[in-house]
Order: structure tokens, then sequence, then C-alpha cells
């Protein structure tokens, strides 16, 4: 199941059934879940902690330190959940002494050219297409899907169940169940077709929408729209969320489009 071509560090601890194709190399205190397997020329270095039945393809690295600066060589690991799938030449780098870890969930699949820096955590049944860019403390996530070249400034938070369009500069945050699109990125409806895909009645995406109207269609700032949300509609777990997200939002939320935007950008 392991190439003899393949170098492995006497103190790294591969499971049962982890399958290793030649030429790779896998660095000390490196965890291998069983049934995994690593492509050809695939580097995963120290502190590397990847669950079972992991695909890692050719040309990936796992785990090099943070291209930060402020790192000074503290202990830290990345961590990937099972059932994940991690395309050619992907980049993944360990965290610093923020989260002290970068995090991948379980039942994801990082796209060909992706890169994940320091300290980001990523939720479970993700899709990040072809060349998309994640910068440090970047939180995604569960069932988010960003199409190819995204990229995301960091400290950004994208929320659950979103959906990114291919090429979207993100520099704001992203509300969850919601579409967003166009230049600058803004946002561009309820994510209403993945919704149904994975369950959500359509009672519960009426919900949604309504939430959002509020949002982004009443003419209400920020402040003023999480007040009416909270007085005029009764406590959901959807309601909730979006409610907190926008209170815990550090960078601002994405505003709805605006032909004006684009009409100033071309007037600058």
């Amino acid at each position: 199941m392991i190439h003899p071509h393949t170098y492995i560090h006497p103190n790294a601890k591969l499971a049962t059934n982890v399958k290793i194709d030649p030429f790779s190399v896998i660095h000390q205190d490196v965890e291998i879940g069983e049934g995994t397997w690593i492509g050809s020329n695939v580097t995963i270095m120290e502190g590397a902690r990847i669950g079972k039945n992991c695909r890692i393809f050719p040309g990936a690295v796992i785990a090099a330190i943070p291209q930060d600066l402020k790192f000074q060589g503290e202990y830290s690991r990345v961590v990937i959940g099972d059932n994940t799938t991690i395309r050619e030449f992907v980049t993944i780098n360990r965290g610093t002494m923020d989260r002290e870890q970068t995090t991948i969930g379980s039942n994801c699949l990082i796209m060909a050219y992706c890169h994940l820096a320091h300290d980001c955590l990523v939720g479970d049944h993700c899709i990040l297409s072809n060349n998309t860019q994640v910068a440090g403390h970047v939180t995604i996530g569960d069932f988010a899907i960003l199409g190819g070249m995204c990229a995301i400034h960091q400290f950004v938070q994208i929320g659950r169940h979103s959906f990114l369009s291919g090429g979207s500069m993100v520099g704001k945050d992203v509300m969850p169940y919601i579409k967003a699109a166009r230049n600058p990125i803004s946002y561009a409806g309820v994510n209403s077709v993945g919704l149904k895909r994975r369950g959500f009645t359509v009672e519960k995406i009426n919900h949604i929408l309504d939430i959002y109207r509020v949002i982004y269609n009443k003419g209400l700032n920020t402040t003023q729209a999480i007040q009416y949300l909270e007085e005029e509609f009764d406590a959901t777990d959807e309601r909730d969320e979006i409610v907190m997200f926008i209170r815990e939002s550090r960078r601002g939320i994405i505003k709805r489009f605006s032909k004006n935007h684009v009409d100033e950008d071309i007037a600058d």
C-alpha cells in the first residue's frame, strides 16, 4: 500500500489501509486516518492531522508554515476531517498563535490550485472551486460553495449554505443562505436551489427570503433591520443565526447590488 519510493518519517502515524504513491514525503508529527490515499509528489509537513478516507492528489502541500511575518515558530497544526478530497497543487498552511490550527471539515472538496492560509476554519460539506485563494483567519460555514478564482480577504466570514459566484473579490462578510455575485460583490438573492437540495422546505426558504427582504429591500440600515427582525419576526433558528451573524461581523456585511456602485467605479 505504500510505495518504496515514498519517504515516511519514523515518527509519523499511519492507520491501516493508507495508500501512498511514489515520491511523496511524510514528515514527523503527522497522523493519517485509515483508508486515506496520498497521490504522487505530495508533501505533508509537521502538524498535519488527516482523517479517514481522504484523497490527496499529486502536488499538494499540507501543513507548511504560515506565510505570516508574525509567525515565530510556535507549534500549530492543520486538521482535515474525514472523506475530504484535496485536488492537485492545493496548499494548506498551518495556524499561528491566533487559532493554533487551520481546520478543514469533513466531506469537503478543495479543487486544484486552491490556497488556504493560516488559521482558516472551513466547515463540513464545503466546495472551493479551482484557484480559490483564501487569506488568513477566514471562516467558511458548512455547505458553502465558492466558485472558481474567488479571492477572500483576511478575517472574512462566509455563512453557511451560501454560494459565491466565480471570480468574486470578497472583502466583506457573506451572510448565511444567500447567493453573492457581481463586482463589487453584492447580495444576489437567497440560495434557494442549494437549500432545496439539502432538504429545506418551501416554507422555511420563504421565511429566509422574508428575512432578507427586511435586510436588503426595506430601506433600513443594518441596526434598524436587526431591530425590526427581533420585534416583528418570530424567533427561529434561521432568524437568530442571521441576526447573530450580523452582530458578530467584523468587516461588515455585503450590500445589495446598486448600478451606482459600478458607475462610480467607472467614473473614478
